[in-house]
Formats: structure tokens, C-alpha cells, sequence
């Protein structure tokens, strides 16, 4: 990419650079999008499927590889629209969300000139009345902001009770980029939305706006200072958890200021041991906290990576823990709303009774299954998958092969990618911070097992829902019943029309089928038809030109009828 224009600040984007941003961004996804058409769409019409079965696996790695130079060299967006597809395990191939499970958000840092330029224009103030000294060097840069550290002007320490802190600061022009990057991922959300092989599977402009109203969150410093208050509140009394103060007074949309709670990181196990800390029990007291978040709170932190969580030493009497976890940057969070856990009990009983229509009505509760979903394949689907582990304890799944959760996830995955369904957002990030989760617990202690730990909050949450269960149970007992006492009368209307003759059977998807069949046949003959008139007119074009041209245009007939023809009867 060329060096981009600057204005006279040098740091914000001037309007050639966001138009040349959103054309490349375009070329990029059209290209691609051109590359899939010609190997998924066109050559299974002319018969050449195995040719696009055989590339399928090495294109994704290759797009997922140009993608991740793309994300790196433009930074904005498109670094955390790279981590959202790695997590998007419902809707892309393994071939791209490994290959984009190590993009990291980490980018070069703007010049402090004019960080020191942005946030005084926020603050209002010189950042030399604001504050006493702050580090040119910044502590993080991201590509949507940087941090430096501080400290504050004496009235605001007296007022705080602070001293040290963390200047938070949007990186300049990121607004217009995020603009700019937003507008070319819904052009694409659009284009996408019109092909049958991407709309069928997954709600694209929605998928857009999900991702959206994520991005635009994170950039909201206020949102994020008060994710963190909310977060403490819900820890307050607990000795376990600690969170930075904000300091309200130097905080805006764009800056954040908070306190410095730098500490040990919490996967630095020579630190922690070098400090008196056994890795081996901050483990499940780590996971405790996590799970506190979700089964309990319902607010969690979505993003808990090491760098976001420090060991903090902190005094204390003989035999008792010596240290507490301090969580920071909180600009991605979750919820888990009621419907979620709703949702979760009704998936709770159907897996319990290997029901697959139950199972197909929990997902539904919880925003899962798209319009265009096929409920009779993904019912005899989900009850095949859950079956395999359903009535299971945790004590008798901690026996289990590792293998076969390696093969029933496998399974899983493919289910979720060859059906029209997608995770909503909540459960990504549940998803997301379950995963880091368990990273971080292993980089702790290699032996621990994160069933030991959720098994308690399984059960409270078995024990909190119990009243619901038996009500849902009674629900179902009463529908049962009223199917029984129906089913007499509907048996002896089914006798009387078979004994007289007026009983038909049909098989809609039978039907579909030989059609199906009968114009693949038509399309074969025209491909074939197509290839031989072509090599006729290449042939006779040396020694007869204008009949070898007449054979080569004519060939493009029964080209558009290969092509076009199965569109018709759909």
C-alpha cells in the first residue's frame, strides 16, 4: 500500500486515502469473491466438482493468508475483523479460523505529538496541567488506540487518591477509518447477501452489524469506563478480584484515565513463583472468577488474554492467599440475558431425553436457527451428536478418550458448517472467553482440569433451574396427553381413506430430486455440446475463419443453457 497523505497534523487520513482504503478493501473482497463464484458456482455446473473439492482446502488457506497481510498492513478494522472470523467457527472453514487465530492486534505506535494533540483537544486542558509527567513511549499500541503512562497533577491526586496512572488514547483518524472500513464491510455484506451459497448458511448484513456494533463499543471510551464500574460492582467485598479506578475528571469518549494497576502478568509463572505465587493455585482460583462471570453474573470479560489480567501481590497473614487477580480494559464484555438461559435449561432437558425437536427448539430460543433452516435434517443431526455423550455425568466424561471429544467436535463443526444456522453474539463471546480460559489455566498448571471447576456451577445452575424443569416436564406431559387422546380419531380417518382407495403418498423432496437430476442431465449435454463446438471453431478457424468463428460464437449458446438452465423451477 503507498504511504498515505497526511494533513497537516500528520496523523489523520486526508479523503484520497479513505477512498483509496475503501477501494482496496473492495478489489480485495471481489477478487476473492470472483475466485469462489468460478470454483464453487460455475465449474460444478459444467461438471468439474471434484476439481473444486480437490482446491477447496489450499484456496482457503490462501485467502486466509492474503487476508492476514491485508489486516496487518491496514490496520483499523480489518485486524478485528480477521480475530471475528477466527472465532466464527459456525461459519467459516477450519482452513481460515486457524490460519487468523494468531493475528494480532499489535501495530506501530502514532507519534506522540499527536496523541498529546488529541487529547488535549478532548481534555480541554494542557496535558501539562492535566497531569505531571507522562512517558512519550507508549505502554501498548493497538490499532484503534495506544496507552502511556502517568501521573497526575497534584489537585487531581488529592482529589483520587491516585497517583500513577494509565492514559488511555483513541488513535487520531480512527473514526473516519472505522467509518470508511464499516462502509466497505456492508458493500460486502450486500454482495454476499445475493449469493444462495452464503445466504442460505448465514444472515450476512446482520452478521455486519453484529460485528458493528462490537467495533463501535470498544472505541467508546465512556462505554468502557463504565463496563469496568459495572464489573467492579459486581466483585465489590470480593478479595479475589480487583479493578483500576477511573479517573472521571480526564476521561471522554476518546481518552481514558485510569489507575496504573500494573502488576505481574498473570502467565509469567518465573514472576509469580519469584514472588512466593504457586502458578499451580492461581489456576482454579482464575477459573472461579470466570465462571463467576457467567454462570452467576451474567456480565463477563470477553477478552480475559493474559496481557489483560495481572497477578497483584498483596499483604497478608500466614496461610493466607498472598495475592488477588486485577482485571483491565474492559472495552469487550458479554452478557448472558435471560432468553440465553432460557434457552440453555430447554437444551439442558432435550439432550437429557435425546430429543431431537427439542433440542431444534432450544437453538431457536436462543436466536440460532435462520429462517432458511431445514428443521427435519439438523433435528436427526443434533440428536446424533448429543446422543453420544447424553446422560453422561462429569465424573464419567472425565474418562473419556480425549480422542473422541477431538472426533465429536469435529462432527460438531462440520454440522454447524454444512447447516444454515449461526451463533449470535453472546455465545461467541462465551465461546471466546470459555477458550481463554482454559489457555490461560494450562499455561498455569499442564495438569489442570477445567471440569473440576465448572462442575459446581453446572450443578447450581441445575439446582436454580430445577423448579422451571419440572414446569417445562408437566408442559410436555399435558401435550403428550392431548396428542393420545387425539390419536384414535386421527387413525380411523387415515383407515377410512386407505380402505376407499383416496390415500396418496407423495415425496416433495423425491420429486425435487429427479427434476434436479433430469436438468443436471440437459446442462451435462450442453457443457459437452459447448467444449466440442469451441475445440471445432479453434480447429477449422486456421484453414476457414469465418466458419470457424461462426462455430466459436455459436458456442456460447448452449454455454448460458449449461449455466442458466437449473435456475429455472427452483
Amino acid at each position: 500500500m503507498p504511504s498515505a497523505r497526511r494533513d497537516v497534523s500528520g496523523t489523520t487520513p486526508v479523503a484520497g486515502d479513505t477512498r483509496a482504503r475503501y477501494r482496496r478493501i473492495l478489489r480485495f473482497a471481489g477478487w476473492n469473491l470472483a475466485v469462489t463464484w468460478w470454483f464453487e458456482l460455475f465449474l460444478p455446473r459444467i461438471g468439474l466438482t471434484k476439481i473444486a473439492e480437490r482446491t477447496r482446502s489450499r484456496r482457503m488457506r490462501r485467502f486466509a493468508q492474503r487476508f492476514h497481510v491485508l489486516a496487518v498492513d491496514l490496520g483499523g478494522l480489518m485486524i478485528k475483523v480477521g480475530q471475528f472470523m477466527s472465532s466464527r467457527l459456525d461459519v467459516l472453514p477450519p482452513e481460515i479460523t486457524t490460519e487468523l487465530e494468531g493475528l494480532q492486534d499489535e501495530v506501530p505506535p502514532v507519534p506522540f505529538g499527536a496523541i498529546r494533540a488529541l487529547a488535549e483537544a478532548e481534555l480541554g486542558v494542557p496535558l501539562g496541567r492535566a497531569f505531571t509527567r507522562v512517558d512519550e513511549t507508549p505502554v501498548a499500541a493497538a490499532s484503534l488506540g495506544q496507552a502511556h503512562r502517568a501521573r497526575l497533577a497534584p489537585l487531581d491526586a488529592a482529589d483520587t487518591g491516585l497517583d500513577g496512572v494509565v492514559l488511555k488514547v483513541q488513535r487520531p483518524g480512527i473514526d473516519d477509518i472505522i467509518d470508511v472500513d464499516l462502509a466497505a464491510l456492508r458493500r460486502v455484506g450486500g454482495w454476499l447477501s445475493h449469493v444462495r451459497l452464503v445466504s442460505d448458511r448465514v444472515d450476512m448484513p446482520a452478521l455486519v452489524e453484529e460485528f458493528a456494533l462490537t467495533s463501535l463499543e470498544e472505541i467508546d471510551y465512556l462505554h468502557e469506563a463504565q463496563s469496568s464500574v459495572r464489573f467492579a460492582d459486581d466483585f465489590e467485598g470480593d478479595d479475589r478480584v480487583s479493578v483500576p479506578a477511573v479517573v472521571w475528571e480526564r476521561t471522554t469518549r476518546r481518552v481514558l484515565t485510569l489507575e496504573d494497576v500494573t502488576a505481574i502478568k498473570i502467565t509469567d509463572t518465573d514472576a509469580l513463583v519469584a514472588a512466593g505465587i504457586d502458578p499451580v493455585e492461581v489456576a482454579p482460583v482464575f477459573a472461579a472468577v470466570m465462571f463467576d462471570q457467567l454462570f452467576t453474573n451474567g456480565f463477563f470479560h470477553a477478552d480475559p488474554h493474559p496481557g489483560n489480567i495481572f497477578v497483584t501481590p498483596v499483604a497478608a497473614a500466614p496461610g493466607e492467599r498472598s495475592w488477588k487477580l486485577t482485571f483491565i480494559d474492559f472495552g469487550m464484555m458479554g452478557e448472558v440475558p435471560a432468553n440465553t438461559r432460557s434457552g440453555l435449561r430447554k437444551l439442558l432437558i432435550a439432550a437429557a431425553s435425546r430429543d431431537g425437536k427439542g433440542l431444534v427448539d432450544a437453538i431457536r430460543d436462543v436466536g440460532v436457527l435462520l429462517p432458511s433452516a431445514e428443521t427435519s435434517e439438523l433435528e436427526r443431526a443434533m440428536t446424533q451428536l448429543f446422543a453420544r455423550f447424553g446422560g453422561m455425568g462429569f465424573a464419567e466424561l472425565r474418562e473419556v478418550d480425549p480422542r473422541e471429544f477431538r472426533e465429536f467436535g469435529q462432527q460438531f463443526s462440520d454440522v454447524v458448517r454444512s447447516l444454515p444456522f449461526q451463533l449470535p453474539e453472546n455465545f461467541l463471546l462465551i465461546i471466546r472467553a470459555m477458550s481463554l480460559t482454559s489457555g490461560v489455566c494450562s499455561a498455569l498448571d499442564p495438569a489442570f482440569n477445567l471440569w473440576d471447576s465448572v462442575e459446581p456451577y453446572a450443578q447450581q445452575l441445575i439446582r436454580d433451574e430445577r423448579g422451571n424443569v419440572v414446569q417445562d416436564v408437566a408442559r410436555q406431559a399435558l401435550e403428550t396427553a392431548g396428542i393420545a387422546v387425539r390419536l384414535p380419531k386421527r387413525l380411523d380417518t387415515l383407515v377410512t381413506r386407505l380402505e376407499d382407495g383416496q390415500l396418496a403418498v407423495s415425496s416433495p423432496a423425491l420429486e425435487r430430486r429427479v427434476a434436479r437430476l433430469e436438468r443436471l442431465a440437459r446442462r451435462i449435454v450442453s457443457a459437452l455440446l459447448f467444449g466440442a463446438l469451441l475445440i471445432a471453431g479453434a480447429v477449422l478457424h486456421a484453414s476457414d475463419a469465418v466458419f470457424g468463428t461462426v462455430l466459436m460464437i455459436a458456442s456460447v449458446l448452449p454455454l448460458l443453457h449449461a449455466l442458466f438452465a437449473g435456475r429455472r423451477g427452483r
